[in-house]
């Protein structure tokens, strides 16, 4: 882009995640941006230096709960690095109120993956269902509100966020599809690539599984994968990780599912059981949901709840089947639509996701405004 030098900025930087790999593609196509996020817990991610807030240097970085009321304060002191000529932020919760003490007035542009649920939308998010949650959010809807005004324009990840931010912010968004490696995937049998004991657990897995993959946390609904499972007489694979380890794994025994769980699978491992699963359930309402694109890319049908962003990516009766609502009968009926679909032309319908394109179209999207 040839419109000076600028600052990129992410909300706190994790091992993995969608929001990771959309500040992956925005760094690569921004290579001389510095960065800025109120922690790195990846040291080796970038080349280059990521300029982190004092809340690095604390016990907070481990507890996003207590470090919530520092953050609004934090974003708004930052201190540039050098003269910027714009900021592009890319924010899950409140990374879009970020302002350089020193270059107040700088043209600020938010890549949106939601405006914050808890405040927002509680009933998608539990943080937001307490009674300490829905107090806090009365008093921080205008002050988000006013923060989201700020910026020069705003991108949402799908369609679904741009109605939520059009709601929430009151402002018009362009839907740009995050970054999905589908070329990468969908290029190789991912098999060949485990380590030894990666290949041995895979070749111990039934011959035919229903999968679940995520975060191990409430909203994610791998219960109903566990379920829908037992409607349907299959096993399970649930690979992740996350707090509900053990009430997963109680809620299979309970129900009588055979489900193996496999803890915080490299991604080769995660590729090879798209590869291998009979069909990836998704239940969760995600705000994209990189995971469904991913299973498609390695030609798995995907069954995803006709709401969310997944009902942006799954394409009926070619690259999955959409659930009516999340329950385990409707997510099993889907399944059973989608299990026999011909695998070989799922891949072709994520091509539209891949990350050059991402890359191209936040270019264009930045370029036509400065």
């Amino acid at each position: 882009m040839q419109h000076g030098h600028g600052a990129i900025v992410h909300e706190w930087i994790e091992r993995s995640g969608g929001a990771e790999r959309v500040l992956d593609a925005i760094s690569r196509a921004l290579p001389q941006a510095d960065i800025f996020a109120l922690w790195n817990d990846d040291a080796e991610r970038y080349p280059r230096q990521v300029h982190q807030s004092w809340i690095a240097r604390t016990p907070l970085r481990r507890h996003k709960a207590a470090a919530l009321p520092l953050l609004l304060p934090t974003w708004r002191r930052l201190r540039s690095r050098s003269r910027y000529d714009w900021m592009i932020v890319s924010s899950h919760l409140f990374a879009h109120h970020a302002r350089f003490v020193d270059q107040p007035d700088l043209p600020k542009f938010v890549y949106a993956h939601t405006p914050a649920r808890y405040v927002w939308t509680p009933h998608l998010d539990e943080r937001g269902k307490g009674m300490l949650a829905k107090s806090a959010s009365h008093w921080l809807r205008p002050i988000d509100k006013a923060r989201a005004s700020e910026a020069v324009a705003i991108a949402a990840n799908s369609e679904y966020v741009r109605l939520r931010i059009n709601h929430a912010w009151e402002r018009d968004a362009e839907v740009i599809y995050p970054p999905v490696d589908v070329d990468r995937i969908s290029g190789r049998s991912w098999a060949g690539a485990l380590t030894g004991s990666e290949q041995a657990l895979l070749d111990g897995l039934p011959s035919e599984f229903i999968l679940g993959a995520s975060r191990f946390i409430p909203y994610k609904r791998l219960d109903l994968v566990i379920d829908a499972g037992a409607r349907l007489g299959q096993p399970v694979v649930i690979a992740g990780s996350g707090p509900l380890e053990e009430r997963l794994r109680e809620h299979a025994r309970q129900a009588g599912t055979p489900a193996t769980f496999i803890i915080s699978p490299s991604d080769s491992l995660l590729y090879a059981l798209y590869e291998r699963a009979t069909a990836f359930v998704f239940p969760a309402v995600e705000d994209f949901g990189i995971m469904p694109v991913e299973a498609m890319a390695a030609g798995c049908p995907v069954v995803a709840v006709n709401m969310g962003g997944a009902s942006e990516t799954v394409v009926e009766g070619i690259s999955g089947a959409k659930s009516d609502d999340q329950t385990a009968g409707s997510l099993a009926s889907a399944f059973e639509r989608a299990s026999v679909l011909d695998r070989a032309l799922i891949p072709r319908s994520v091509r539209r996701f891949a990350s050059e394109r991402f890359e191209n179209e936040i270019l264009g999207w930045m370029e036509a405004r400065l």
